[in-house]
């Protein structure tokens, strides 16, 4: 059997993931994806199959992507989804390991009074 390379392995742990976790619209997911340019986040109706806000470093035309700019992306869609009125929230990591910049970002999330 062959070594899975670090895509593969991302995306088998991304399905095993979505397998459980959908967003509606009183609860939307909220979905990060790193690039080695950026860090992106969007939240989702998986009903409708519509994203409701999204931000990233590209928005906010921060350079680099490093754990400051995840925190800074993290505050700001904490921001939208709480004047968007949204209490809750469910958070799909998207196949990647909760540490660094996905744990950083959530956490600033939270910061906003967010709960997931």
């Amino acid at each position: 059997m062959a070594k899975l390379t670090k895509a593969q392995a991302r995306r088998k742990k991304q399905l095993r993931i979505r397998k459980k976790v959908s967003g509606t619209e009183s609860t939307p997911r909220l979905s990060v994806f790193k690039s080695n340019k950026g860090f992106y986040a969007q939240l989702i109706n998986d009903e409708t199959g519509k994203t409701i806000l999204s931000s990233s470093t590209k928005v906010l035309k921060l350079t680099g992507n490093n754990v400051e700019n995840a925190v800074k992306v993290g505050t700001d869609l904490g921001e939208k989804i709480r004047k968007a009125g949204v209490k809750s929230l469910v958070f799909d990591r998207s196949g990647y390991i909760y540490h660094g910049k996905v744990k950083a970002f959530a956490d600033a999330v939270r910061e906003t009074g967010i709960e997931f």
